[in-house]
């Protein structure tokens, strides 16, 4: 089974297939003398992730570097064992994430009491990166992978360790989920309020500074690539407002209440558009269940701060 698509000539998606889904997950690989990836996913799809490399015509041992756009597990979980596999391998990371990549202990530690039982099956072992190999990139820094030249950005909200990377030769710009998970082919954007550092108001700063840059094409993690660039942004900060309503309204209910709102709420939206099905793929990629929680974690934090 095919792995990946072709982007351009020197740029291929490898879907990752995580937990056996496609289209919840994608690595981007680009291609020159020294290859790169941008996201490593989750450590449990590594070998996914490789199938997809040596598709593409590259022998593994060649790729030279990974950068992530944020240290959440499905994002970064793998970077520590390629960089294990391949001892030359540099990682590229915001500022705020490279310590947890160096020592994961208290990242693993939170994301085990998020997702408990099912941890280990749906992210694998998370390894360190040495020290000396992982490079932090300030808002602005450029950055060569694969033949391209990158410049990272800042773009909190989802999270605060968040960056997107910048092609301006091309157009493109690699979102992570600053432009939230919007799955090829349906016309749905999901406003991931992942915990514990969801923030509305730096999230439309990212947004309005994403649209500023004239993009030709949004290359998200979940899942790329997109062309409909003004009406999924628009889309993204309407949905953003309905979220933070919702967790307004609902703020003294229980999560797993919640949880079912915001299911229901994006069935709904699936069906207008003509794709009640991708409900699935939507939901294994961020479930309404951590959705909920991370609203309930704003929400009381923007109460205390009113009280």
């Amino acid at each position: 089974m095919s792995r990946i698509q072709s982007l351009a000539p020197d740029l291929i998606l490898i879907d990752t297939h995580y937990r056996e889904t496609p289209r919840a997950i994608g690595s981007y690989l680009l291609l020159g003398e020294h290859p790169a990836l941008i996201e490593s996913g989750p450590a449990s799809t590594l070998e996914n992730l490789l199938e997809g490399v040596r598709q593409a015509g590259v022998d593994p041992r060649d790729l030279r570097a990974v950068a992530v756009t944020h240290i959440h597990l499905d994002h970064a979980g793998a970077a520590g064992s390629l960089a294990r596999m391949f001892p030359h391998l540099e990682v590229y990371v915001h500022p705020v994430g490279a310590s947890h990549l160096i020592d994961p202990a208290r990242l693993v530690a939170s994301s085990r009491r998020t997702f408990g039982e099912v941890f280990d099956a749906w992210f694998g072992e998370v390894v360190p990166v040495p020290a000396e190999r992982v490079h932090v990139l300030h808002d602005g820094a450029q950055i060569t992978l694969g033949s391209r030249r990158l410049t990272a950005l800042d773009t909190p909200g989802h999270a605060r360790h968040h960056l997107a990377y910048f092609d301006e030769a091309s157009g493109d710009v690699f979102t992570g989920d600053v432009t939230g998970v919007a799955v090829s082919g349906v016309r749905h954007v999901r406003v991931p309020t992942t915990p514990p550092e969801f923030d509305p108001g730096a999230w439309r700063a990212s947004i309005a500074r994403l649209r500023a840059l004239g993009l030709r094409r949004l290359l998200p993690t979940h899942f790329g690539p997109h062309t409909w660039i003004d009406s999924l942004l628009r889309q993204l900060e309407e949905g953003l407002d309905q979220m933070v309503e919702m967790g307004r309204e609902s703020a003294d209910l229980d999560a797993a209440t919640l949880a079912a709102r915001l299911k229901e709420a994006s069935l709904v939206e699936l069906t207008r558009v003509g794709h009640p099905e991708a409900l699935t793929t939507y939901e294994v990629i961020v479930g309404s269940d951590l959705s909920a929680q991370g609203l309930l974690r704003f929400v009381t934090k923007e109460r205390e701060r009113e009280a």
